[in-house]
């Protein structure tokens, strides 16, 4: 996962919260360019709750999002 100059940023700060008592209920969607299926397993196993593949309408994003509320 990738984002602009901060490359590598956002794993650690998913599985932070992923392992965080007063954060882990937070629902963590990835927004990558990568769309290996490797890449998508490895982003689950980093706290995502779901992982989308660029580009991404707001209307995806949204229905995600709904559905990591409903069933976090």
């Amino acid at each position: 996962v990738q984002a602009g100059g901060l490359q590598g940023i956002p794993q650690p700060i998913a599985r932070a919260l992923a392992n965080d008592p007063v954060t882990r209920k937070i629902p963590v969607i990835m927004v990558s360019s990568k769309s290996q299926e490797t890449d998508r397993i490895w982003g689950m196993r980093q706290g995502a709750v779901d992982y989308l593949v660029k580009p991404v309408t707001p209307a995806q994003l949204v229905e995600k999002a709904q559905a990591a509320l409903l069933t976090g």
